[in-house]
């Protein structure tokens, strides 16, 4: 039986499709991160569609993805929306304690199993009481933005949202 997901809603600017699937590519894979600003600016269009947050908080990439990629682009995108709107922006709130496969051609259920029980909130006073926006690329199965909404509300988060610059259709 399907589960209801620990974040509380979740939105994104477009379908992961043709243009937007390019930029995505392009920004996450070939370096292109001044790609951040436009694609930024198209989260704070989506804003509007979720309530106002206390804090906005990326998907975490683990140390080891971090030194091959040389950024991660979930914090590129937070802290386009960071900017643009004055909301807070914590890049600690969840951490990626393990390491696991990239998860771009595996199926469902991989995805699942792949990041359980990796990501963690290193300091849970951080985000007790407060509403989360949860920030990253590409919602495809929710796997990933689930996980980390599982442990910032274990931590005590009241509401999280995901937003993300766009969706599997």
């Amino acid at each position: 039986e399907a589960r209801p997901p620990a974040y509380d809603r979740a939105a994104a600017a477009g379908p992961f499709e043709g243009v937007l699937a390019d930029a995505i590519t392009l920004f996450k894979y070939r370096h292109k991160t001044g790609l951040a600003r436009p694609l930024g600016a198209l989260l704070v269009g989506r804003l509007t569609a979720l309530p106002r947050p206390d804090l906005i908080v990326p998907v975490p990439l683990h140390p080891r993805r971090l030194r091959e990629r040389e950024f991660n682009q979930s914090l590129l995108l937070a802290r386009e929306v960071s900017q643009a709107t004055g909301l807070p922006l914590d890049y600690r709130a969840v951490v990626r304690a393990g390491w696991t496969p990239p998860q771009v051609e595996m199926s469902g259920a991989d995805r699942l199993t792949n990041v359980r029980g990796v990501f963690a909130v290193p300091d849970p006073s951080a985000v007790a009481e407060r509403r989360l926006l949860l920030i990253d690329d590409v919602f495809t199965t929710g796997a990933t933005v689930n996980e980390c909404a599982k442990v910032l509300r274990r931590a005590g988060a009241t509401d999280v949202s995901v937003l993300t610059v766009a969706r599997t259709v």
